[in-house]
């Protein structure tokens, strides 16, 4: 590899880089868990050696060569490149310890690597050494006087750890009350934090989980420049509460998140946050960059605060809910299928039916309830006895005629903050729209840029609108 001659030294990485991936053919049976130390591969004594592997990608770990991980989550679509070594998928446990525990992924850390074997330079009769690395920070390596590129797939590890996730069915579960999804619900981190790259967060919808976003995650890391920039977070939130008390809860995930993370807000990354929210998740993220005001509270109550008869921890939650400030360190925001003046679908007989299996446990329903009971005549006539009853939810607050949701439709980013929206129209439609969500629910006034899309619901899915994202990132 060597050598002045460019073809006789692309021959011989492409003959090194099959003898690798021959070696990783019988070698990854035969192991458990891999971690820097001697092996052996039949008569072939190797050195495991780690370079630049990520800190959260704990030893020992599962390992697969990245050609044999099936792109089904990605419709098969795969990202790589070709160069010396053999690009793997590899998957550890989580970290055991508080507080990163809260912000891994259960299914476990997934990381994109690359191996290849090297000559020991110091000891001439040494073992080989097997180095497993991650191209994202070392993505070359000299041989004698020559650079060589390594091959890289930034597409295997997510699809590997979706495969073995079980948050599909969870979603739907947490919906009608679930606890599962409940008790995982936060931001996860799907990459080592870097203070220096923008958190690109991910809101799913109603009923959902943080699979959907799939496809755009794969096309994010695939994209050189955007995976230069970018880190991706995902929300995960139990969808059975009503649309307010989510956008507290996921306020609070991010909260969390960044005490941990950056507590004296000192890194870039702390400025410079992009939210992508689908659906109920593309409202959540509007009222994330919103000030409320008091145009909620007086949709809901008569009195302020101050006035009503309740413990001052059922107080300071509902105003919590209530009135709010833009989310600090947003600097711009993508809606996708999002029902902004709500979606008929909540108020036709089979929304109102599943309303009324929808979970009603969600602490900040009982605190409501608990304040309508005793505060009968602080709260407007046409919420009252929705609050008293406590049958208020993810659905009934989409219904388009919910006073509150009424108002907060008019709740829109400040002035000069850029958003964006893109829709679904199912093709041969009239209604124009994509089967839940209607066209003029999803475009709203003052936005960036517009785009509709031949797309049912699934619009996160849609070719179009990924690429669409894709080009807002780089704006």
């Amino acid at each position: 590899m060597d050598t002045a001659d460019d073809a006789l030294a692309d021959a011989a990485t492409a003959i090194a880089t099959h003898a690798i991936d021959e070696v990783l053919s019988r070698a990854i049976p035969r192991m458990d868990g891999w971690a820097p130390g001697p092996v052996e591969v039949g008569e072939v004594r190797l050195q495991v050696e780690f370079r630049g592997i990520p800190s959260h990608l704990r030893a020992p770990f599962r390992i697969r060569r990245a050609r044999d991980v099936p792109m089904d989550a990605f419709g098969g679509q795969r990202f790589g490149c070709g160069g010396f070594g053999v690009p793997l998928a590899a998957l550890s446990s989580g970290w055991q310890e508080e507080p990163m525990k809260r912000l891994t992924p259960h299914s476990g850390v997934f990381r994109n690597l690359t191996a290849w074997i090297e000559p020991d330079p110091e000891q001439v009769h040494a073992p080989p050494r097997l180095v497993l690395a991650d191209p994202q920070g070392i993505d070359g390596v000299m041989v004698g006087s020559r650079r060589v590129e390594l091959a890289r797939d930034t597409s295997a590890a997510y699809a590997w750890a979706m495969d073995i996730s079980k948050f599909e069915r969870l979603g739907l579960w947490g919906l009608i009350g679930g606890k599962q999804i409940g008790r995982r619900a936060g931001a996860y981190l799907l990459e080592d934090f870097d203070p220096n790259k923008r958190p690109l967060v991910m809101i799913h919808g109603l009923g959902s989980n943080p699979l959907i976003w799939s496809h755009l995650s794969n096309a994010v890391w695939g994209a050189e420049d955007l995976r230069a920039r970018f880190q991706i977070w995902q929300i995960v939130y139990q969808t059975d509460a009503p649309l307010l008390a989510a956008r507290l809860r996921v306020q609070e995930y991010l909260d969390e998140a960044w005490r941990t993370l950056d507590p004296h807000g000192e890194g870039r990354a702390r400025a410079n946050a992009v939210l992508v929210g689908h659906s109920m998740g593309g409202v959540v993220a509007r009222l994330l960059c919103a000030q409320s005001g008091d145009a909620l509270w007086n949709a809901a109550f008569v009195v302020p605060p101050e006035s009503l008869d309740a413990s001052a921890e059922d107080v300071a939650m509902v105003t919590r809910i209530f009135r709010f400030h833009p989310y600090p360190g947003v600097a711009r925001a993508i809606f996708l299928a999002a029902p902004h003046r709500g979606s008929p679908s909540a108020g036709t007989v089979l929304g109102r039916l599943t309303g009324d299996i929808v979970g009603r446990r969600a602490a900040e329903v009982h605190a409501l309830r608990r304040i309508a009971t005793a505060n009968p005549s602080a709260i407007r006539p046409e919420v009252r006895e929705l609050f008293q009853e406590g049958w208020i939810n993810s659905i009934t607050t989409l219904r388009s005629e919910q006073p509150v949701r009424r108002a907060a439709e008019a709740l829109l980013p400040s002035p000069g903050f850029p958003y964006h929206t893109i829709a679904g129209v199912r093709p041969g439609d009239g209604e124009r729209t994509d089967g839940v969500v209607p066209l003029d629910s999803a475009l709203i006034p003052g936005a960036a840029s517009s785009l509709v899309v031949e797309s049912g619901h699934r619009v996160h899915e849609n070719a179009q609108a990924i690429a669409e994202v894709l080009r807002i990132l780089r704006e």
